[in-house]
């Protein structure tokens, strides 16, 4: 019996082996992400309480968020109206509609990862959900009282705005 080639048997040992597939590029760091797909966590830049927590979020919590006052974000081009950012602090993540408040807290959280995201993951809880939002109104009502916080902080935008045109 003659020894039969493989490749005139098997027509797959024919075939051009297939072709690695590409190696995926290195996921972006979240700097180097473009805020079109980096979630955005507005808040109120001309609230000095506002801007030490803002500051404490960005120097402390890894989130891949974009921390912005929402005076200096296109809020039409992330489906929030002035008054919800004036009312409270926003999560707003592509493809998602913006949630706030303490629910904007639980999402930051959550995405930030390690020890914060069981945090995130309290605080997005129903019954803790159910007593956040009143104890964020409360800190919202009162935050011109509270470390870093100014008489400017009570004031509402549009009296803002006047006292700063006049």
């Amino acid at each position: 019996m003659a020894a039969t080639d493989p490749a005139a048997t098997d027509p797959a040992a024919t075939e051009p082996a297939p072709a690695t597939p590409p190696t995926p590029a290195p996921a972006a760091t979240p700097a180097a992400t473009p805020s079109a797909v980096r979630p955005v966590f507005l808040y109120d830049g001309d609230c000095a309480f506002c801007t030490t927590c803002a500051h404490f979020i960005e120097r402390r919590i890894p989130t891949t968020a974009a921390v912005r006052p929402w005076q200096f974000a296109d809020l039409d081009a992330l489906g929030v109206t002035q008054a919800a950012a004036e009312d409270a602090v926003q999560w707003v993540a592509p493809g998602h509609p913006a949630v706030a408040g303490p629910v904007a807290i639980a999402r930051l959280l959550v995405d930030a990862g390690s020890f914060w995201r069981p945090l995130g993951w309290v605080l997005g809880c129903a019954p803790v959900r159910w007593v956040a939002w009143p104890l964020y109104r409360l800190i919202a009502r009162n935050r011109h009282r509270l470390p870093g916080g100014t008489a400017a902080c009570s004031l509402p935008q549009a009296e803002r705005d006047r006292r700063r045109a006049g």
